[in-house]
């Protein structure tokens, strides 16, 4: 961190780098396949729209038809072919087919061995996310010790923000195993319908 002479404005920038690795951990997870049709499968997804790389969601409506289905209504009939272009070059394993008005995307079923991969995949997103922590907190402890070094913080209060920063850390750890557990119990319960 840059030249902050306050431990309670190191904990704060940390609390917040802490809540940004948090949130890209989360859209990551809502990416992941689960062999249900959900709108956040075209969160990636960017189409070549006059030349510019647009996301899909400014250049159509997704819905999901039933669990298996997506349906894609671009604003513009013209954009069809670019959409399903886009969604093939998006590389997450799904064929779009349209009728000339909308897109259809069938989510097909995962097979178990496949659950296991996506699975065994979030489970290392979510330890990636957590050593992303683990280093904000090195960044923060070094931080508060040049305080103390430098005679801003007694060596007690050194202790005391110290502590803060770990129960930080931990609480935040203990937000991405909780969601890491919950998106891969999710991934390997099959579908229904």
């Amino acid at each position: 961190m840059t030249e902050i002479q306050d431990p309670a404005q190191i904990l704060a920038a940390g609390e917040a780098a802490m809540d940004k690795q948090l949130a890209q951990f989360k859209r990551g997870l809502e990416r992941s396949r689960t062999g249900r049709a959900s709108v956040t499968l075209m969160d990636g997804v960017r189409v070549n729209y006059y030349n510019a790389s647009t996301p899909l969601a400014q250049v159509a409506t997704v819905k999901t038809l039933d669990s298996r289905t997506l349906v894609i209504s671009p604003y513009d009939k013209s954009m069809i072919k670019e959409i399903e272009k886009a969604i093939l070059m998006a590389n997450i394993g799904l064929n779009p087919s349209s009728d000339g008005q909308v897109i259809r995307i069938s989510v097909p079923a995962l097979t178990q061995e496949r659950r296991q991969q996506i699975a065994k995949t979030v489970r290392a997103a979510g330890e990636e996310a957590k050593v992303a922590l683990r280093s904000i907190r090195k960044t923060l402890m070094n931080d508060l010790k040049l305080l103390e070094k430098d005679k801003h913080i007694s060596q007690d209060e050194l202790k005391q923000w110290q502590q803060d920063v770990q129960q930080l850390t931990d609480r935040f750890t203990t937000t991405i195993q909780a969601a890491t557990q919950q998106k891969s119990t999710e991934i390997l319960k099959p579908a229904n319908g």
